[in-house]
């Protein structure tokens, strides 16, 4: 603005002289007032926040697009619902579980269409973790004697169990065990403290390292004298966080990485049973508890109420899945040696256990006796799950 009124004062002094040559002098007119200098625009006012939006849906898949789908026993898996899904709290499970019963027993074909027209694959969190577990037979002794030094206890009278869901919704699925001092809750002593105290009308006599097995595996059968025949069922535990002593021996140098299987860590065990054994156990500070029945050669009820189903029947935690959830499960990359290099197949949510913490933690009932205890010791697999969801449920 300065440099143009500027010129405009030249070339009207220029004007000015040459009037005075040929003519009488024009008052000049003053000149021009600069404008006052331009003032910032004002900033734009921040947008408006856009309105809130819901969360996105849940991405929803065909059952055909999940891994390993086609390779799957449809038929099998179909049975495995059956039997399982009574126990689903879900309106639309419970309605897939009648129309499922009302079919009944499917050919391989049929089967797969049944499942492909009746749910719907959601993915649940990322990677996780696939273990395994079973029911083992183990060697046991009515009264104490040689290397059957461990007893088997009864749930103590003392032991109180609580579920927090009762008091908190949010808290639906957690408990907490301890006993009363004092008017109050205290938490229920560890396994170290319990092994010392002496054991009052214990149920059996176990080798230490079947008896520390047992536990980890919640139930089993007891082999005695004559023939006889037991099965040990979980009564309750102390509470305390379950720790894999799996770990503990790897770091220690005692087993190879790849090689830190239930088998390896028993054997480790049972050869080095007494002090240097006990010390090992010891640091899992969980102890269960359990009741012996009549050993009617049926599977182990799990916490869902109804029978496991070899190979199809997970335990989950309760805090993240309903009992009588139906999952897909992709399991790959095993970490332990002579493992299967993959699992993939469906399996109900039916039972629970100290050491399955998390959305994508799973571990997987393989069965009864020792070539499933060799195959559950094994499974440390990355675990891909999928919740199968009724079509009336899941996302479209």
């Amino acid at each position: 603005m300065g440099r143009c009124w500027r010129l405009a004062a030249i070339a009207a002094a220029l004007a000015i002289l040459a009037a005075c040559a040929t003519a009488p002098p024009a008052p000049v007119a003053p000149p021009p007032i600069p404008a006052p200098p331009a003032q910032p625009a004002p900033s734009p006012a921040p947008p408006a926040a856009p309105p809130r939006s819901t969360p996105p849906p849940r991405l929803s898949l065909h059952l055909a697009d999940l891994p390993g789908w086609a390779q799957e026993d449809h038929a099998a898996a179909l049975l495995a619902f059956e039997a399982g899904c009574s126990v689903a709290p879900n309106p639309d499970m419970a309605a897939a579980c009648r129309r499922a019963r009302n079919v009944g027993a499917l050919g391989e074909a049929a089967a797969r269409d049944f499942l492909e027209a009746n749910f719907r694959a959601e993915p649940v969190g990322d990677g996780g973790l696939l273990t395994a577990y079973f029911a083992p037979e183990y060697e046991a002794r009515a009264s104490r004697r040689g290397e059957f030094t461990a007893p088997v206890r009864a749930r103590p009278a003392d032991l109180v169990l609580i579920d927090l869901g009762q008091f908190d919704p949010t808290l639906t699925g957690r408990k907490i065990s301890g006993r009363i001092v004092g008017g109050q809750l205290v938490p229920y002593p560890d396994r170290a403290a319990i092994e010392a105290a002496p054991a009052d009308a214990p149920l059996a006599w176990m080798r230490p390292e079947d008896l520390f097995f047992l536990q980890i595996q919640g139930s089993g059968v007891l082999r005695l004298p004559e023939g006889r025949r037991l099965k040990a069922v979980y009564a309750g535990n102390n509470g305390r966080p379950f720790v894999g002593v799996a770990n503990i021996l790897r770091d220690r140098g005692a087993l190879a990485a790849g090689d830190a299987s239930a088998e390896a860590v028993r054997n480790w065990l049972a050869v080095h049973r007494g002090p240097e054994a006990d010390a090992v156990m010891r640091q899992d500070p969980r102890y269960v508890f359990f009741r012996l029945e009549a050993d009617d050669g049926a599977e182990p009820v799990g916490t869902a109420g109804v029978p496991l189903i070899p190979g199809r029947s997970l335990a989950v935690d309760p805090a993240r899945h309903a009992m009588g959830g139906l999952y897909w499960i992709d399991a790959v990359a095993p970490t332990l040696n002579g493992a299967m290099p993959a699992y993939r197949r469906i399996a109900m949510a039916l039972d629970t256990g100290g050491a399955i913490k998390g959305e994508v933690r799973a571990d997987l009932y393989i069965g009864a006796g020792a070539a499933a205890g060799l195959e559950a010791g094994r499974v440390r697999h990355v675990l891909s799950l999928y919740a199968l969801a009724p079509v009336g449920s899941a996302t479209q």
